[in-house]
């Protein structure tokens, strides 16, 4: 029930009660009272009013969705096609880095080459990561890495000249007396004992440098068949050892009783394809100055590098027997001893079988007939044709 409607019931009611409250004036008697009203009926309660239902919550907005990142992609990969331009130049540098070692023309060439053709590739990838890998692959690493490959910078690159050492002879020849005078090295017919010589040579440089064995290996070897003379084998040099110290720069300089205008230690004490010197202290058999007796060296030349005579015997049928009787081949001296100076030609050995008498003796004892026996093993001087 509304307000104004129970304003109303309650004015009426009190009208009723209220309007004769002593009795009726004109009657002169005292009204009786007034039934007291009936009270008036409660006002029924109002219904609560309906809770308003809450606002639905406005839904949360949509969160915008990220922007697209920006296509710095296509800058980077426009940065790496400059950037390959770059690596083909770089490449070209790393050819001429490698070529300009001296005796290094293998490594230099593969160092080169591969340096170029890795620009190119970085260039067609397209992408920055591409194109800098295309440049670390054709950079200067690359090119020193050819350079070392080839032996630039001393030692390796130019290693051209050793004396055979006992060890490498021995295993070569599967003898413990080396090969004697037969220096055949499996090759036959006409200048066998050259050739296998040579290759004798070649097979020792290569199992101590990997690689050198194409430099073109020649022993220091006269043969009378020709006639061939040692000094017109080996190149114009110059020659370096093993650890890239000069031995010689040219032939006028290996025809002399020790080889001249080089490293002096090395003149006087010739060393071996690991670069040691065959008679000094730290070399095989040497504890301090107690060394082998290992100074001779198989020539059959003179003391200018030719041919020593023209006698079979003198090259021990050049280079192709090992039979004691079969000549007395001519030697030199890998270091000064007191029977002589020459690394060329000093004397000859007592005869041509293989024989190894490194223990100092004074020379070859009454009916030897070894070429080792005067204090040697039958090893021979090697020379490359490309320092």
């Amino acid at each position: 029930m509304s307000v104004s409607r129970l304003v109303v019931v309650c004015s009426l009611l009190v009208f009723t009660a209220c309007s004769d409250p002593i009795g009726n004036p004109d009657s002169g008697q005292p009204g009786s009272a007034g039934a007291t009203g009936a009270a008036g009926a409660a006002g029924a309660t109002g219904a609560a009013g309906t809770v308003g239902t809450a606002g639905t919550t406005g839904a949360a907005g949509v969160t915008g969705a990220a922007g697209v990142t920006g296509a710095a992609g296509t800058n980077t990969g426009a940065a790496g096609v400059g950037t390959a331009g770059t690596t083909g130049s770089a490449g070209a540098a790393g050819t001429t880095g490698g070529a300009g070692a001296s005796g290094g023309r293998g490594g230099a060439a593969g160092a080169g080459a591969s340096g170029g053709r890795g620009g190119a590739a970085g260039r067609g990838g397209g992408s920055g990561a591409t194109g800098v890998a295309g440049r670390g692959g054709s950079g200067g690493a690359t090119g020193v890495a050819g350079r070392g490959g080839s032996g630039a910078g001393g030692a390796v690159g130019n290693f051209s000249f050793f004396v055979t050492s006992l060890s490498a002879m021995r295993a070569l020849s599967g003898n413990q007396n080396g090969f004697g005078g037969d220096l055949t090295f499996g090759e036959t017919g006409a200048g066998a004992g050259l050739r296998g010589a040579d290759k004798i040579c070649t097979t020792i440089a290569e199992m101590s440098m990997p690689g050198s064995g194409a430099k073109g290996w020649r022993a220091f070897l006269s043969s009378t068949t020709g006639p061939v003379h040692a000094i017109d084998r080996v190149g114009n040099g110059p020659w370096y050892d093993r650890m890239g110290r000069v031995v010689a720069m040219n032939r006028a300089g290996l025809m002399a009783n020790r080889p001249t205008g080089g490293d002096a230690v090395v003149a006087s004490d010739l060393p071996n394809e690991n670069g040691i010197p065959n008679h000094s202290d730290g070399a095989p058999g040497c504890t301090g100055n107690s060394c082998p007796d290992n100074h001779d060296t198989l020539t059959g030349s003179n003391a200018t590098g030719m041919l020593l005579n023209t006698t079979p015997g003198t090259t021990c049928n050049d280079w192709t027997s090992a039979v004691g009787s079969a000549g007395r081949p001519g030697l030199g001296h890998s270091w000064p001893a007191s029977s002589g100076t020459s690394w060329l030609q000093v004397h000859s050995a007592a005869g041509c079988a293989p024989s190894v008498a490194i223990v100092q003796a004074g020379g070859p004892p009454a009916g030897a007939t070894g070429v080792g026996d005067g204090g040697g093993y039958g090893g021979i001087y090697c020379f490359a044709l490309t320092p």
